[in-house]
This record gives structure tokens, sequence and C-alpha cells, in this order.
């Protein structure tokens, strides 16, 4: 049995379904995202995991325990909000000896505990000082190391990095993995930064109106969407219409103006209306007009490590990334023709 377990949890306020049949399973030492945008249960499904709201039906169990009705303090988890929800009148040190203290923790115990977790988050030389005299960063790893000190089953995070700039947060988003890693602690994070989601889960589960769409190791998730939604919400795509045609020559699918692509099929039928997904950076510029297809630039947008171009095609507008290798970028209005490998479109149902 997993570590953590959700089966067929869901909460309702009324007739409306914050939480719908949600069902997880976590191993030990896991890090898990909950991914989505607002109001899809992300933050529902963690504080049910907390014991913050009761559910309506369902059943958790950690390590085999049933907590599905536990109150908060008798779960033992970890939380870290978005807001960090740090004691301004009390230093560094006793914000994270603050949970210690709580279970009563002899003080000898309590200040080794402290001195070990604000050495593993670099913040061990600055234990006497107030939030106030703190960064963001600094905070946030204040938040971190109280949750992590009382040795929770669980670490609980709500969105831990939103109110940090864009440099810093991807700073923190490695430094997070690596706490993490170091103490081996489960992990459930909420997040809208699909970036950040990706970059250092072991698994990602996507949200969508209350319900788990896909779970899944990040590079499955992004390779290998189950729906239009997830493909255009997890990166940026390319979201086409056609139809699945089987021949002697393979699986493809039928674009607009007779265009075909090789897909896998699996799961289709012949005829059956699709999306296909074409990620921008699987698109290159070639100068072979033969097979490939005609286009034009109508914009670019210099994104310092890429390019990222809008063609228009008979196909309509798709966006191409190209990697900025130090070449003169492809001009804007500039006739072009595109072509991608043959193994890189994916298939995914047509949304109703």
């Amino acid at each position: 049995m997993s570590f953590l377990n959700l089966e067929g949890v869901s909460k309702y306020y009324g007739d409306f379904g914050a939480l719908i049949d949600m069902t997880l399973s976590v191993e030990r030492g896991e890090f898990i995202s909950l991914l989505g945008p607002s109001g899809c249960g992300k933050t529902t499904t963690l504080q049910a995991i907390a014991g913050l709201i009761a559910v309506t039906r369902g059943r958790m169990t950690l390590d085999g325990r049933d907590i599905t009705h536990l109150p908060v303090n008798q779960r033992g988890l970890g939380i870290v909000f978005q807001s960090y929800a740090l004691f301004p009148h009390m230093t560094v040190a006793e914000n994270v000896s603050f949970g210690l203290e709580m279970r009563k923790t002899p003080k000898h115990e309590r200040d080794a505990r402290v001195m070990q977790m604000l050495q593993l988050v670099h913040l061990d030389a600055l234990a006497a000082r107030y939030p106030r005299e703190l960064s963001g960063g600094q905070r946030q790893r204040v938040a971190i190391a109280r949750a992590l000190v009382i040795a929770p089953p669980v670490l609980l995070l709500d969105e831990p990095l939103s109110n940090l700039d864009a440099k810093l947060r991807e700073e923190m988003q490695f430094e997070l993995r690596r706490i993490q890693r170091k103490v081996g602690t489960t992990t459930i994070m909420v997040t809208h930064d699909q970036a950040e989601a990706l970059s250092i889960s072991d698994r990602v589960v996507v949200m969508e109106a209350g319900r788990a769409t896909q779970v899944d190791a990040p590079y499955r998730l992004y390779e290998h969407p189950k729906s239009e939604f997830i493909s255009g919400f997890v990166g940026k795509t390319n979201l086409l219409a056609g139809t699945v045609a089987r021949s002697a020559a393979g699986e493809e699918a039928v674009l607009g103006a007779g265009q075909r692509v090789r897909v896998d099929a699996a799961g289709f039928t012949d005829g059956a209306a699709v999306t296909v997904c074409l990620r921008p950076e699987k698109l290159f510029f070639t100068d072979e007009a033969g097979g490939t297809l005609a286009g034009r630039v109508e914009e670019r947008f210099f994104l310092g490590s890429q390019w990222l171009y809008r063609v228009s095609s008979p196909l309509g507008e798709l966006e191409v990334s190209c990697a900025n290798d130090g070449s003169v970028p492809v001009a804007e209005h500039a006739e072009v023709h595109l072509a991608w490998a043959d193994d890189v479109a994916r298939l995914v149902a047509k949304a109703p």
C-alpha cells in the first residue's frame, strides 16, 4: 500500500463540487505537485489532506492509518502557506522552534533540532533576526524549516513561491527540491506554474474543474498529454483539427489543406475527428520546400534563450520556438517553410 492514499475524496458546497472523486496514491518520499488554474480544486485537495476542511465523502489514509476525520493537530503534518505566516515578534530561531515547544520537546533537543534545520536551509547565521529583517527567499526558507523541524510524515506546500520575484522564484524552486531530497519528506505542493511543477516534481497531478485529469511523470505529461486542456496548460502548443487516416504508409492525421502528419493513432478509429498537438519547439524552419508547410512570419519575440515566432500558414497561425544560437533570426514578414520530425505530433480526443 502507498504511504498516502486518497480514495474518492470529494468536497461539495451545496451543489458545487470543489473537489470530485479525487483518487491518488503517493509513495513515501515522493514529491507531488497539484497543478491547475485558479478554482480547479488543487488547494481544496491540500486543505482536505491537512484537515483544514471536512470532506463530503471519500477516505484518506496515511501510512495505513485512517485520517479522514482526524483534526489538524492529530495529523502531525507540516504546512507552508502562501503568506509564510511567520510570527513577526519572534526571531528566526523562535519561529522554527515554535512547533517543538507546542509538542513540549525538551529544550536541549529543541535547540539542537532548530540549529540543524537552520543549517539545512542555510540560515544558521541569521537565527537572531526577525522576519522583517529578511528577504522574501529567506522568509520562505524559515517557513519551510518551521514545517520540517517537527519531522512531519508529509509536507504540504500551498504555492510557497508565488510571492517571490521571477529570478528568486527559479532559484528557490531548486533549493526547495534540494531540501526535500536531503530530508526525504513526502511532499505535496500546490502551484499554478507549470514550469515550477515540471522542474522539481516526481509526478504532477493536473486538475480541471475539481477533477484530476492526468497524473504522470513531468516528461510524460508534457510529451503525452491526454486532453486539449492539458496540452495547452502544460507548456505552449499548437492545436490543429484533424482526422485519423490509416493506410499502408502507416497512421496519419489529415489536417487542413490536405496536410498529413504521422501520428500514433492507437485508441482512435479510422476517420475519427481528433486534435493534433505540435509543440512550438518541435517545429523548425527549413530551406526545402518539398513536403513541408509554407508560411509567413507575422511576428517574432526575443525571449533571451530563444526566439518565438508567430507564423501564418494554410493550417492557421502556428507558434514556432527556436533556440537562440547567436545566428541572425528569421525576419518578420519573411516567406518560410516549416517542418517537423515524424514522431513529435500527439493526438488527443477533440474537445466536445
